[in-house]
């Protein structure tokens, strides 16, 4: 009877020694079976370094609770450094919307103008039940096959998207977000490439 007793109080004593278990969450989407034919850009594209907010670029996930209170989840964690996962995700996104590759830090073609996108995240909410918010500053530049000329266009765009009380939600809000801000880009980039009078989207 005591070994019973006994036994039965160490299992419960690693039960309440054991840690919650951890959660890793991506902002890239899942890879389309079938993604969508788009007519591929006649630009070579790349995305240089992605800039994050110190409040919200954190292992965990930060969610704001009101007004003025934000909350990090130990728990609930990124599968990789926040502006990472934004750059990483935008840069999917934008070779669906363009049909052509992220050539960021690979040799570039001579014969091919190259348009090159920098974005600067300004705000990137994230509200259970509620929403999920991107603030982004972002700057188109063009240069040509000889790179002597240059061009730029620096716009701002922000997307909301509904989100659900669980986290999972959240995170696909997002996603679409993210999604939402790549379609915006890729059809301006398109028509300032060949226009550089062509100006913000509205």
């Amino acid at each position: 009877m005591m070994l019973r007793y006994l036994l039965l109080g160490t299992t419960l004593g690693l039960a309440a020694c054991t840690s919650p278990a951890t959660h890793y969450y991506t902002l890239v989407p899942t890879t389309e079976s079938a993604p969508k034919a788009v007519t591929p850009a006649d630009f070579q594209f790349e995305l240089l370094t992605v800039r994050m907010p110190v409040q919200v670029d954190q292992p965990q996930l930060v969610v704001r609770q009101d007004q003025g209170r934000l909350a990090i989840l130990d728990n609930e964690r990124w599968g990789a450094p926040l502006a990472d996962e934004f750059h990483d995700a935008l840069a999917a996104q934008m070779e669906r919307q363009l049909g052509v590759r992220d050539l960021s830090g690979l040799p570039k073609n001579a014969g091919q103008p190259v348009v090159s996108l920098q974005a600067d995240v300004r705000r990137f909410d994230s509200v259970p039940g509620q929403y999920a918010l991107v603030d982004v500053v972002w700057s188109l530049s063009r240069r040509g096959n000889d790179d002597s000329k240059r061009t730029t266009l620096t716009c701002a765009t922000v997307v909301k998207d509904n989100a659900g009380v669980d986290l999972n939600s959240l995170v696909l809000a997002h996603q679409k977000a993210i999604g939402d801000l790549a379609a915006r880009i890729a059809g301006t980039a398109r028509q300032w490439a060949d226009n550089p009078a062509v100006g913000c989207p509205r």
